[in-house]
């Protein structure tokens, strides 16, 4: 099992644990980002992080799962190194229209045990939007796991969950914004366009 130091250590060394001043997708505001693509851009790395994701699913559950899912497009690279460590095929859903699903000739065969995974959760809105398509393309989601919880604990997917690391880091709205980040302009390194 890797321990909480080591796994901010991958982050860290990879430079996907950013400090300074962030605007968040959820237009909050942070004195820290976490880039998930960056800790998974070294294909070793994310064997590794995959594999202690597995070892924190308790053994009779990870025994029964058949297929991985993750959502695109932050999901798609710890999903299948997840496929990889518990020795299942993974897929991934996508939103064309803008709800998941499957695509790309991947499908389920009624009541298969699928893990749900994905590289960080926050709200858990997206995590259950890709459960909802899973389970309506016949699969039974079992579980969910992540590389990262930033919840503060409160996420509820439905499911058991299994991140490898918490990190709650505070966030502020813009009119709570504390001296320090006050002072400086925000930066919006995620994925997500500004709407």
């Amino acid at each position: 099992m890797m321990l909480e130091d080591e796994i901010l250590s991958e982050f860290r060394s990879s430079q996907a644990l950013l400090e300074g001043h962030f605007l968040l997708s959820s237009g909050r505001h942070s004195a820290h980002y976490l880039q998930c693509a960056r800790v998974l851009m070294d294909p070793m790395r994310a064997s590794r992080l995959a594999t202690a994701i597995a070892q924190k699913i308790p053994r009779e559950l990870r025994q029964t799962i058949q297929k991985v899912i993750s959502p695109a497009m932050g999901g798609v690279i710890i999903g299948h190194e997840m496929g990889r460590a518990l020795g299942v095929e993974a897929m991934f859903v996508e939103r064309p229209t803008g709800t998941f699903e499957l695509r790309r000739g991947f499908s389920l065969n009624s009541g298969e045990k699928v893990l749900m995974v994905e590289d960080v959760v926050t709200t858990g809105l997206s995590s259950r939007e890709a459960i909802k398509a899973i389970e309506e393309a016949g699969g039974e989601v079992i579980a969910a796991a992540a590389l990262v919880d930033r919840s503060a604990g409160s996420v509820d997917l439905g499911v058991p969950f299994f991140p490898l690391v918490a990190l709650n880091f505070p966030t502020y709205a813009p009119d709570e914004l504390p001296p320090e980040l006050a002072a400086s302009e925000a930066i919006k390194p995620g994925s997500r366009a500004s709407s």
